[in-house]
């Protein structure tokens, strides 16, 4: 290994380190950096999904990174088969009108089963699931839809990471607008967060959350639904406590 490669491995782990929020005393984030073309692989298991963006962001901003290789997984809330995960993810989709139009599919050890045939479809889903990580494909008739899926997948509780490989047909210009209106629409679907309390915008893809909940846990909660959308980089949460 090169000098220089050496040096952007350490430079990468002391960013890492200087994040407290990662705790990587408790949550150790392998880095790996190849001497060809400067992309870095981390790797290994974090406690949330804020923890896991936050990672790759300060890897990214470490001078001679030219690429990142995203090995972070998140551990669950609860330890599930595939096979379990994918049938809630399954469910999820089944049960929200938001896909009523779409087709449903699901591969299995290799195999396709579909869940959800059309006539005349507005979208098609492919749901798989290898070792806790859920991955989705096909396509849907908006960006709303695709953060949705995301968000459904992100809340079954034995899921690792979610790999949104979902396509916008016909295509839609993202903005921060857009962000804005999905995480609203994941704070509306969520029966533990009262949205009417919670204020959102959103800039450069960092999403900003303000009001007033009762308790703490709902406040971790509206934030972490935050994360789970796709395309947000950061969440400011300035929602307060209820005194």
């Amino acid at each position: 290994m090169s000098r220089n490669v050496h040096t952007v491995e350490e430079a990468i782990r002391r960013s890492l380190g200087s994040a407290r929020r990662l705790e990587v005393h408790r949550y150790p984030i392998a880095v790996r950096v190849e001497e060809e073309d400067g992309v870095a692989t981390l790797e290994g298991e974090v406690g949330s999904v804020a923890m896991k963006k936050l990672a790759l962001e300060q890897a990214a901003a470490v001078p001679g990174v030219t690429g990142i290789v995203d090995r972070i997984r998140v551990a669950p809330a609860e330890r599930q088969g595939d096979k379990q995960i994918a049938d809630h993810v399954r469910d999820a989709l089944l049960q929200d009108s938001a896909f009523g139009e779409c087709t449903l599919r699901r591969i299995s050890s290799g195999r396709e089963e579909v869940m959800r045939q059309l006539d005349e479809p507005r979208g098609d889903i492919c749901i798989s699931v290898s070792d806790g990580i859920v991955t989705l494909d096909g396509e849907v008739p908006g960006l709303s839809h695709k953060r949705l899926a995301g968000v459904l997948a992100w809340w079954v509780p034995g899921s690792r990471d979610v790999v949104n490989g979902l396509a916008v047909e016909p295509q839609e210009e993202d903005s921060d607008s857009e962000i804005t209106d999905a995480v609203r629409i994941a704070l509306e679907k969520d029966p533990f967060v009262n949205a009417g309390q919670v204020r959102v915008g959103t800039h450069d893809r960092v999403v900003t959350l303000r009001g007033l909940v009762p308790n703490e846990t709902e406040r971790d909660m509206a934030e972490a639904d935050a994360w789970y959308v796709f395309g947000v980089d950061n969440v400011v949460n300035e929602i307060e406590v209820r005194a």
